[in-house]
């Protein structure tokens, strides 16, 4: 995906050709039991790819060496947080800008605890890559199969394997292939495709951004290497338009007495002058006479740039409608979908929420909670009461406008929503339309292949 995606220049005239794929922004997550040195691995990442500034490295050796340890801390990079640097831990998600030459980074460091499900689903919802943290000594445990499930349940294309503290086992190939090998049929079993495990020790810093001398039979990229290389994103041209409108535009000046646009930013797929678009949940058909961007014209758009999009007719359009082109989802009023609790107070069968999709937000009512998810088993457990802070389940809710989702498989954008309670504004549950996993998949694998 073109860099100029990200900072709405003008498009290009081959905006999907390779020359951007060098500098595209990768988003990813990384994830890890306690004590399995993710912080460590973060800073180290952010250390030897000289991201990290001076006076910050000195702060680091400085706090150090007042706990009487000899090397800098890295871990402390990334925990920000003054109860995570007491306790050793990461409990919220930290935000980490980087670069190289080759593609620029935005990390969401996630907490490994259980009662921070919440937080993990949080920094991994926009990723397109998760990092998963496995402690050689321990190999594949119940925490591990937790994050590698959430990765699924969120359609994280990628995931990374990385086997840390290879140092404290030798450097053992058979330790590392036995617990890639675990991982990768279980990830399998969710629906995952893309698994790349790579072998490091964060604190020593092998094969994190320099090859490991210690590790001659692994042949493959070192962790940098591979956050380089991956593929970025999807090409827009075979997506399906998704343009959530937030605001029109209407002058009514004597410059522009007549013009009326729709503001806001493409979800998918790429728009041109002249298409045919569905105006949803209305249903209208009429064409695109002509796409704005930073004040000029253009000819085409795709996201996921801001721009103001002209139609043909005089319509009906308001924030929250959906101009749509290719496969047009149908408006309903009855979601189904997956969701992951996020807030202390339960969500129960009989609640009266507010659901927030794209730009629209519209009042709801919680019909049923279908059942709960065992995020350990992935056994479906009915008759729950209701979802606590930190569960995953299956909702049926019942809206009081027709809402214009896709299903979250095919488009994590516009299959996407948030639970709002209606009294206070707090965010209640994190939602995603349709069933949770590959069920075919899971239906396919033995559990004794993973377990």
């Amino acid at each position: 995906m073109p860099t100029d995606l990200h900072n709405n220049q003008a498009p290009s005239e081959n905006p999907f050709g390779e020359e951007a794929a060098a500098t595209a922004l990768l988003r990813f997550a990384t994830a890890g039991s306690v004590d399995d040195g993710k912080s460590t691995l973060v800073g180290r990442l952010l250390h030897d790819s000289k991201s990290v500034l001076a006076d910050q490295l000195e702060a680091v050796e400085r706090v150090s060496l007042s706990r009487g340890q000899e090397a800098p801390d890295l871990a402390l990079l990334t925990d920000g947080l003054r109860a995570e640097r007491e306790q050793g831990i990461t409990i919220d998600v930290a935000y980490r800008y980087f670069a190289t030459p080759r593609r620029r980074f935005i990390l969401a460091d996630t907490p490994g605890h259980v009662q921070y499900t919440r937080n993990m689903v949080t920094g991994a919802s926009t990723a397109e890559l998760a990092v998963v943290l496995v402690d050689a000594r321990n190999g594949v445990v119940e925490q591990t199969r937790r994050h590698a499930a959430v990765a699924a349940l969120l359609r994280v294309p990628h995931v990374v394997l990385a086997v840390n503290k290879m140092d404290l086992v030798e450097y053992a190939e058979p330790v590392f292939a036995a617990i890639a090998k675990e991982f990768t049929a279980y990830a399998a079993s969710l629906g995952v495709e893309d698994v790349v495990a790579v072998p490091i020790s964060a604190l020593a810093g092998d094969n994190v951004v320099e090859p490991s001398a210690h590790m001659d039979w692994y042949g493959g990229p070192t962790l940098l290497e591979h956050l380089e290389t991956v593929p970025v994103g999807s090409d827009p041209s075979e997506e399906p338009v998704r343009f959530p409108v937030q605001f029109v535009i209407r002058p009514q000046s004597a410059d522009f007495p007549d013009y009326r646009g729709y503001a806001g930013q493409l979800a998918s797929g790429v728009l041109r002058t002249g298409d045919t678009v569905t105006v949803l949940p209305s249903g209208h058909v009429t064409t695109v006479a002509g796409i704005d961007a930073l004040g000029k014209e253009t000819d085409i758009a795709w996201a996921p740039q801001s721009v103001t999009v002209r139609l043909a007719e005089d319509i009906d359009v308001s924030r929250g409608d959906l101009i749509a082109a290719g496969r047009v989802p149908t408006p309903t009023k009855d979601v189904a979908a997956t969701v992951c609790h996020l807030h202390e107070r339960p969500l129960r069968a009989g609640d009266k929420v507010l659901l927030k999709h794209t730009t629209r937000t519209v009042r709801a009512l919680v019909k049923e909670i279908s059942y709960r998810i065992d995020i350990d088993s992935l056994e479906q457990r009915s008759g729950a009461e209701g979802l606590s802070v930190n569960d995953i389940g299956h909702v049926v809710l019942r809206t009081a406008e027709p809402l214009s989702l896709d299903d979250y498989t095919d488009n994590r954008r516009t299959g996407s929503f948030l639970l709002i309670d209606p009294a206070d504004g707090t965010t209640l549950t994190a939602g995603m339309a349709g069933e949770a996993f590959d069920t075919v998949a899971l239906e396919a694998t033995d559990e004794e292949d993973w377990v």
